[in-house]
């Protein structure tokens, strides 16, 4: 009977392991919830020791807080790009996505984060930074939309932090039950934002 050498441990830069360690928690928390992510759950799903992710995050709120900044980041730059195709286009892709199925985990997220953001200050911070980017990404769409002329509104900020909050409201209704898909609830935030860029109704639903 011969003996098998156990496998040997791939050394990864510093960069690159912590970037994956993010990466595994961001995905814990949108299917579970960030309750669930804990030193010894990231480390038994990459295969390694706890102290290995210990070392990259001695505390877990830390790496509960970047989990949640990778996961709604890559949701934003998914949902309005830094470069759209053209504003009314955009708003168009966007409201599709935010009222589909797709959409349930990362809402989900936002929830769980601001529930948890209450007694958590690490994770409040990495939320206000999020709503704040969520916020001025839309902004700069509204204007830009606004000076084409395909809009007509006075205060884009305001704007987007109206339409934001109907998108929060709606996707608790959303979460509750799926049944509020099909309910005048799941159009609230189109139908806010065609009042907010002075468009008619319908101006924003997808073909």
């Amino acid at each position: 009977m011969t003996s098998r050498a156990p496998g040997k441990r791939v050394r990864k830069a510093p960069a690159e392991r912590r970037t994956e360690i993010i990466a595994t928690a961001a995905r814990i928390g949108l299917t579970e919830g960030l309750e669930c992510i804990t030193l010894r759950r990231i480390a038994d799903e990459l295969g390694v020791q706890p102290g290995l992710v210990g070392h990259y995050f001695p505390a877990a709120d830390e790496l509960v807080a970047e989990a949640f900044t990778h996961a709604t980041m890559r949701e934003l730059d998914g949902l309005l790009p830094p470069q759209p195709d053209g504003p009314l286009q955009a708003f168009r892709r966007f409201f599709g996505l935010t009222s589909s199925a797709e959409f349930d985990d990362v809402s989900k997220l936002w929830l769980n984060a601001r529930h948890l953001s209450r007694y958590r200050p690490v994770l409040r911070e990495h939320v206000v930074q999020q709503e704040l980017l969520w916020c001025r990404r839309l902004e700069e769409l509204i204007a830009a939309g606004t000076e084409a002329g395909a809009f007509a509104c006075a205060d884009p900020w305001g704007a987007a932090t109206r339409v934001l909050v109907a998108i929060d409201g709606a996707s608790a209704y959303v979460n509750t039950s799926a049944d509020h898909r099909g309910t005048p609830t799941a159009d609230m935030p189109r139908t806010v934002a065609e009042s907010e860029l002075g468009l008619p109704s319908g101006a924003l639903l997808t073909n």
